[in-house]
Parts: structure tokens; sequence; C-alpha cells
């Protein structure tokens, strides 16, 4: 029931979309206007990395995140949609990079990965010489595997 007293059923909730969706903008375009040229070699370096473990064609979602690959969702609550597998978008703070599984299953190569802080599924990163590339190839596609497996 909603404050003004009226019902918001079932098919109301499941219309709400996300806004974030894949859509045309140029990837090369959009890490051109990186304007930290670190930043900016980062995101390339991991642009290869994800095109190597995916095998796929990056897209933007919405403005400000590189996707690979997707998957469709859908909650116990109903709630459903579309993501990407894993990705990135350079943030003014850190490069974010999508492990879209969570860590939690990972604590053997979080422990190995090097300097970073994480949230429920987004791991930030300064600079990627203070990680171990080898690790976070591996999470990556550890996280695409399991992806697959949950929602297949």
């Amino acid at each position: 029931m909603l404050a003004n007293g009226n019902r918001l059923d079932q098919s109301t909730k499941l219309m709400a979309e996300l806004k974030t969706k894949p859509n045309n903008q140029n990837v090369d375009d959009f890490l051109k206007k990186v304007s930290d040229p670190a930043k900016r070699k980062n995101c390339h370096r991991v642009l290869d990395i994800m095109k190597q473990i995916t095998q796929q064609e990056p897209k933007m979602w919405g403005d400000s995140m590189v996707g690979f690959g997707n998957y469709h969702y859908q909650y116990t609550s109903g709630r459903e949609g579309n993501w990407f597998l894993t990705g990135f978008s350079p943030r003014k703070q850190s490069l974010t990079i999508y492990i879209m599984s969570g860590f939690d299953q990972f604590e053997h190569l979080m422990s190995q990965l090097g300097k970073y802080k994480n949230s429920k599924s987004c791991l930030y990163v300064k600079k990627l010489d203070d990680i171990d590339l080898g690790i976070l190839k591996e999470l990556i596609a550890e996280s695409i595997k399991l992806l697959s497996k949950r929602y297949s």
C-alpha cells in the first residue's frame, strides 16, 4: 500500500526498470575522454584483460560503465533484469572493476590480490600496479563461471 492509500500491484513493481542499460555509445570514444593519462592506460589494460577472458566485445552501459556479456537475473521478490557479467568504470577516486558474483567465495584470491578496497560487487583500485593482474584475471574468470552456473 502506498502512502496515499493506493495499492501497488505486483505488475507495477515489476515494471520498474533499471536506468543503466547497454547502449550504442562508442567505448573507445568514452575512454579517450578519461583525462588522467595513467587512469586511461589502466582502463585500456582492463579492457584488454576482459576482452581476453570473456571473448566478447565491450559495450557501454549508461554513460560511464563498460560491460562485457550479460545475464538475466530474477530475485525471489520478483524483480528481474539484465546486467553485464563483468565490467569497469574509471571513477574519480579509483578504477572500479565490477565482479558481479561478489567476493564472499573468493577469499583465497582476495588475500593475494594486493592493495584494493571493495564493496559488495565492486573492486576499487587506485592503479593496476597495486594489484596482481594474474589474480585479477582469475577472479574475473571465476566470477563469470559462477554467474553462468547461477543464472543459466
